[in-house]
């Protein structure tokens, strides 16, 4: 018997040429600034290339006309790393509040997420000018702090949600039956099974406050994080190092997500042989 294929519809060449598109803007600017990032030392900021070395990611930490890298590079990764335990943390407390209705719980909630709703330039200036009513110097682990929460902890709160309504709370009897406290039951019992989602929203919340720039702009004060002094260089870099420094914070984040990736699968070895 000879199968027919079966024809398909024009709507899935309409979703595929979609996705085409989608997958070429989204990675066609990153690959060009990878390729150009690889430029000769007289090569320039656009094709054609002329030649092919390492020059550019060298000159990178020995020009210092080219902006604060490093220093801006370590702001950014402390203030990455201070949003991401503030976020999982509060999260992980949030979400085990909200599993009982308190008075007024739905408020708390609306204006827990608010922010997302509200343009980040104008949370950023909002900020910034509080600071300066006060009399106080905004910097980024201050301010650039605050204004980084407004846009990773409703994220946390929200994949917390979703877990905690699918959460079993038979282990948890079952664990207080055995006679665990409550401490020894959420480190022992909750932690454990809601741990790869702990780990993603830590991920998330990292790299949304590594890679902000909206809510950094009014709230970072006199020092830049890197995407501020990315944006700094466009004005007076005329080299491929630019591109270089792209690339470098590329890769940094695909490792984070990898090392974030890996933390998820070795958690689930260890629970399929446990």
């Amino acid at each position: 018997m000879v199968r027919t294929r079966e024809k398909r519809p024009m709507a899935f060449y309409v979703l595929a040429a979609f996705f085409a598109l989608f997958v070429l803007f989204l990675y066609g600017p990153m690959l060009t600034i990878f390729i150009l990032s690889f430029q000769g030392p007289n090569g320039g900021l656009t094709f054609p290339m002329n030649g092919f070395s390492f020059h550019w990611f060298v000159n990178l930490f020995q020009q210092q006309a080219v902006g604060d890298f490093g220093g801006s590079f370590l702001r950014s990764l402390k203030l990455g790393l201070i949003v991401m335990v503030v976020t999982v943390v509060v999260s992980f407390m949030a979400g085990l509040a909200f599993r009982r209705r308190f008075r007024g719980d739905t408020f708390v909630f609306y204006l827990a997420i608010a922010s997302l709703i509200v343009p980040s330039i104008l949370i950023s200036l909002g900020i910034g000018l509080l600071f300066n009513i006060f009399q106080i110097q905004p910097h980024w682990y201050s301010s650039g702090l605050g204004a980084h929460l407004t846009w990773t902890f409703p994220f946390g709160l929200l994949i917390m949600f979703a877990v905690f309504n699918r959460f079993d709370p038979s282990f948890e009897e079952a664990a207080r039956d055995l006679g665990a406290s409550n401490w020894q039951t959420i480190r022992h019992v909750v932690l454990p099974m809601v741990a790869p989602s702990l780990i993603g929203v830590a991920m998330f919340s990292f790299t949304l406050s590594y890679d902000e720039f909206a809510r950094t702009l009014m709230t970072a004060g006199a020092l830049n994080t890197l995407p501020l002094e990315i944006y700094g260089m466009t004005t007076n870099v005329t080299t491929p190092v630019l591109y270089a420094l792209g690339t470098l914070t590329t890769v940094f984040s695909f490792v984070v997500i990898g090392l974030a990736f890996g933390a998820v699968l070795l958690l689930r070895r260890r629970k399929a042989i446990g």
